[in-house]
């Protein structure tokens, strides 16, 4: 243990004694600090695929009990996750990532877009809210207008966006949360911005949506895609809008496929046991909550408030720790700096590569990688180029001795510089 002086204690490390027994890959002593690329899995959410696949299971239906199986994971994992984002379930549409449904409904939005339309993404961004845009506008002949981050406190202030949207706006893309640097705009008043010229809002919900109580409609955003697999579940992505917008929108899909909502947006057979899987991990998050065992009789988005509370603060108490050690550590500097933003942070090195340092730590079973992480143009703007920062991020099972081993490693390391 490091001379660093203990965090105080609340309720808020329960957050971690509640999961770390259900997550097997930390058996092993490594302390994780990779889970912006992808949490650890649960066992529950393991288990769930497993059933899924070793019960009698196929092509939904009513006939047998395989159809019936089919069907009732797909209802059950729209309604989960329609609990976590605040929306219909009926409003939940799957794809293999949030990557590839961003593409397939940026194909559509675009079909009505021409010459001197004009589609407005941010510098602050991951390449999947910003490529798809781009590669849209270019096909339909449409203006981009860019969003600049200030570097120095790693803010995206709305006024900034205020300043590019016209009545030329078709469309506004902006994270929730900066998978890079954490920061989290202010969604709401960028929305609104969007609004008042007739413009969409769509809104990549990926970093955002394991750190933060979601509430789409609060929010704003007319689209909001998110991953599970960044939320203890499964590798694929969801994405959920408006109705009336989805009803509206024609996406390309095989002719005997559905055109109802959402099935229209959903290209071939569903990964079944992908959908248990992310069933179980919203179960998990719900029962990370104040007195989560004995609320059987609460409504699962009420748990889930609760349980994602509970992480905030963990994560937060963690993260304010993580950052006092870090700024009594000659040469290293961070740059997660926004007022409102999630358990990221993002360093660089006076001396010494963060290569290295995500090496060196490596080695000492702590693991902490370095790059830009697809948000390279917020890595330019910062100065840091396309070699990025070492990229220290959260999860709900990180807990003190992962945060000291983490301090003792970054020490250890620029003392040799």
């Amino acid at each position: 243990m490091s001379e660093q002086t203990s965090m105080p204690s609340s309720q808020a490390p329960d957050v971690a004694a509640r999961l770390r027994p259900k997550v097997p890959a930390l058996a092993g002593g490594t302390a994780f600090f990779d889970g912006p690329g992808g949490t650890q899995t649960p066992a529950p959410v393991a288990d769930a695929i497993r059933n899924a696949l070793t019960a009698p299971l196929s092509n939904r239906g009513s006939l047998t009990t395989a159809a019936r199986n089919a069907g009732d994971i797909v209802d059950g994992c729209r309604s989960a996750l329609g609990d976590l984002l605040g929306v219909d379930l009926d409003t939940v549409a799957f794809g293999r990532s949030m990557t590839a449904l961003t593409f397939d409904l940026a194909r559509a939005l675009s079909r009505s877009w021409g010459p001197g339309d004009e589609v407005v993404v941010t510098r602050l961004d991951h390449d999947a809210n910003v490529r798809p845009w781009l590669t849209a506008a270019e096909r339909a002949g449409a203006t981009v207008r860019w969003v600049d981050f200030d570097p120095e406190t790693a803010e995206l202030d709305a006024a900034e966006v205020a300043a590019v949207v016209g009545k030329r706006t078709r469309l506004v893309a902006v994270t929730a949360a900066s998978n890079l640097l954490g920061t989290m705009p202010d969604i709401p008043a960028i929305a609104e911005i969007a609004h008042d010229v007739g413009a969409l809002l769509y809104v990549d919900g990926v970093h955002y949506a394991p750190h933060a109580v979601v509430d789409v409609p609060a929010m704003g955003a007319d689209l909001f895609a998110c991953s599970p697999y960044k939320f203890l579940g499964p590798h694929c992505g969801a994405v959920t809008g408006r109705p009336e917008l989805l009803a509206a929108l024609e996406p390309d899909k095989l002719d005997a496929s559905p055109a109802s909502v959402p099935e229209r947006f959903e290209l071939g057979t569903l990964p079944y046991e992908l959908m248990a899987g992310v069933t179980a991990a919203v179960d998990v998050i719900a029962g990370l909550g104040a007195g989560s065992d004995s609320a059987a009789s609460a409504s699962r988005r009420s748990r889930l408030v609760a349980g994602i509370e509970a992480v905030e603060r963990h994560e937060t108490e963690l993260r304010t720790h993580i950052e006092e050690g870090l700024r009594a550590i000659d040469g290293v500097v961070l740059h997660a700096r926004a007022e409102r933003r999630t358990p990221t942070l993002l360093v660089s090195l006076a001396q010494g590569s963060v290569a290295e340092l995500s090496t060196f730590l490596a080695e000492r079973d702590v693991n902490a990688p370095a790059g830009h992480f697809y948000a390279f143009r917020a890595a330019e703007r910062l100065g840091l180029g396309r070699t990025g920062g070492l990229r220290v991020g959260l999860a709900p099972y990180n807990d003190e001795q992962d945060v000291e081993r983490l301090l003792d490693g970054v020490r250890a390391f620029c003392g040799t510089r």
